[in-house]
């Protein structure tokens, strides 16, 4: 799904290399913190207890969009009936009631012909009046207004107000057809910014019923009709479009109506401020979500490695593709000693001034800032406490590391130092998708698959060539020092899916790079460039090397439209293996072309075929460099993909 922006003064084209310049002006708009427009605009309660931010910045650092009240009398709800009128709160706009209770079924009807959300459904998933939801660094609300009563706008021009500084703008959105399940609804909307500029944006909405599973923000069980409840599943969509960055918005202007028997419904949106003086050191995807236990109060103790350092840090949980809520009773980080030991005492993280949190179903939470310095090049120990059962969870599937768990019934043990409690070990990175640290010039996103993951490296060895970039770049000091977020997961494709978005799943491999970009790249903590090195995967499985030339492209230019560097890897040999055909080959070579033809499609190509492959046999690596599988680099080929990369080049 593309995204455009297109500005009627300078200053919105993409970004080529990364300079102070640019990173004082980053530094002055993510500064001011993002403004919210959503069901409890300017005059929000504080939040419930446990409930954490999106930013994880201390309770009364967000700035919440003003907003002036006006009558009801004063208000014409009918759609278009707004257009050129002064911006309202977005609730003040809602003519449309998308919720219903089970008992009340026809008290709502939001696609035109009878049929609505489940209250109950919206409430087990953890989506509840007014409650703050979290998705991709964007604090949204959900509508507080009770079933039955209007919780949406449908998009016919309005003016939203909405105030402040951001990189991104995300909406809470779903596209219906009147009568049954359709296709996308979109059209484009204007920013209007304090200084008189204005910038356009393309929203697409897709179906509540029909749209893909695998970038919805939740999927509910159950479809309300005016004769009942009956199980379909049902989908809202957390889209995010582009903003200049630097300037300060005044409105949002909504797209026009999409046609008579099709509406886009919003019912949220929210600036996404930035990443305000942090750096990620550290990250992983969400590859699926899976089957486990069940767990019955343990506590995870999970090894990760730093890239950047920095005095203090902060910590992200995802519950991407669950169902229902997760409870977070208690969380620590620490140094690594030996195995499940900590170095030092664990220090205690918080959400929102608590302890612990609740997250939503498909929703994410920071923790708080937390004085604890991080080391570069370091394992870190993040111990997370369950306090309840848990049956399945999402989860990173491959990590070349081992982790660790208590048993059943051991309660929180997130404090201890030693590692007696931990008589379980741990393959995946469940929940945890990132650790930040305070300072530094951002971070570079390395997306990729099972090579980038580290397969066939030595585990716990933190061989991976993202890992060896990070070595590279800390032992230097004449360019910027990035944090390194690997987002490579084993299995993962440019163009189709593995996991299918919804329910557990045996297979891990991710839904496709495309329908994880804003999630594992745009959305990443002071994302400055992106490596992207994929392919492999889907030439093994018949996509021809148009589909992935196309894949690549849509992935470049919508990094471009946020101003990130984009750099493409060659997708090294793999001659060999089972299933890398000669046909897999041409395809290989077709692609590898086109990354190398230097047409203004990336930023800077890696030529990572060239650095690993064999001159006699150019449809294979070297002996050398061969993990044995003929797919997969060992430790010496990990380390020739991360010397041929001029790290000039990622600034």
């Amino acid at each position: 799904m593309r995204r455009m922006l297109r500005t009627v003064k300078p200053g919105g084209r993409r970004h080529r290399r990364w300079t102070a310049a640019r990173a004082a002006a980053r530094a002055a708009a993510v500064g001011i913190v993002s403004a919210v427009c959503a069901v409890a605009a300017a005059n929000a309660p504080a939040l419930a207890a446990g409930t954490a931010s999106a930013s994880g910045a201390q309770p009364g650092a967000q700035n919440e969009a003003q907003s002036d009240v006006q009558s009801d009398a004063q208000y014409d709800a009918r759609p278009g009936a707004q257009a050129g009128r002064e911006p309202l709160p977005l609730e003040r706009l809602f003519d449309s009631r998308a919720v219903s209770d089970d008992a009340r079924p026809g008290a709502a009807d939001f696609d035109g012909a009878g049929n609505s959300l489940s209250a109950q459904d919206l409430a087990a998933a953890g989506w509840t009046p007014g409650r703050e939801l979290a998705f991709d660094g964007a604090r949204l609300h959900w509508p507080r207004p009770a079933p039955g009563k209007p919780d949406n706008v449908r998009a016919a021009g309005q003016a939203v107000r909405l105030g402040g500084r951001g990189e991104a703008l995300t909406f809470l959105v779903a596209g219906t057809t009147k009568g049954a399940g359709g296709g996308d609804a979109g059209g484009t909307g204007t920013v209007r910014y304090r200084d008189g500029s204005r910038s356009t944006y393309r929203l697409t909405a897709p179906d509540w019923r029909r749209g893909p599973l695998t970038t919805k923000a939740v999927g509910l069980p159950h479809l309300n009709t005016g004769s009942g409840r009956r199980s379909e599943t049902t989908r809202l969509y957390a889209v995010s479009v582009p903003v200049a960055p630097g300037r300060e918005l005044d409105s949002v202007v909504l797209p026009q109506d999409p046609g008579p028997d099709r509406d886009l419904h919003v019912f949220s949106l929210a600036l996404r401020g930035g990443s305000r003086g942090w750096t990620g050191t550290w990250a992983a995807s969400t590859s699926g979500y899976a089957a486990v236990g069940p767990w019955k109060d343990r506590t995870l103790r999970l090894v990760v490695h730093s890239s950047a350092g920095g005095p203090a840090t902060r910590i992200r949980l995802e519950n991407t593709f669950a169902p229902r809520p997760v409870r977070i009773g208690h969380a620590t980080v620490a140094l690594q000693g030996r195995g499940a030991a900590a170095a030092g005492k664990p220090r205690a993280l918080s959400f929102g001034g608590q302890p612990g949190t609740v997250i939503p179903a498909g929703a994410q939470a920071f923790s708080d800032s937390l004085g604890f310095r991080v080391p570069e090049g370091t394992n870190l120990l993040v111990s997370i406490h369950l306090p309840g059962t848990v049956t399945a969870v999402p989860l990173h599937s491959y990590t070349s590391q081992v982790s660790y768990l208590t048993g059943d019934g051991s309660g929180d043990r997130t404090d201890e130092r030693g590692a007696g409690a931990y008589t379980g070990k741990l393959e995946t990175w469940p929940l945890l998708t990132g650790v930040d640290v305070a300072d530094g010039p951002g971070s570079v996103v390395t997306l990729g698959d099972s090579i980038t993951d580290g397969e066939r490296s030595t585990p716990g060895a933190n061989g991976r060539w993202p890992d060896l970039l990070a070595r590279r770049l800390q032992a230097q000091h004449s360019l910027p020092r990035f944090g390194i977020l690997n987002h490579g997961i084993s299995g993962n494709r440019v163009v189709t899916d593995r996991y299918p978005g919804d329910g557990t799943s045996t297979i891990m491999s991710g839904v496709s790079a495309q329908h994880r970009l804003e999630r594992d790249v745009l959305a990443q903590t002071s994302a400055r460039t992106v490596i992207v090195f994929e392919g492999v995967n889907d030439i093994r499985s018949g996509t021809s090397a148009a589909q992935v030339i196309t894949g690549l492209k849509a992935i470049a230019a919508r990094a471009h439209e946020r101003g990130l560097r984009v750099i493409a890897a060659t997708i090294a040999p793999c001659g060999g293996f089972y299933d890398c055909t000669a046909d897999a080959e041409a395809q290989r070579t077709a692609i590898n072309r086109h990354i190398r033809a230097d047409d203004g499609t990336y930023d800077a190509v890696f030529d990572f075929d060239e650095a690993v492959r064999d001159p006699r046999q150019p449809d294979r690596m070297l002996p050398a460099y061969d993990g044995g599988d003929h797919l997969h680099p060992n430790d010496a080929g990990m380390k020739a993909f991360s010397d041929a990369i001029d790290l000039r080049e990622l600034v």
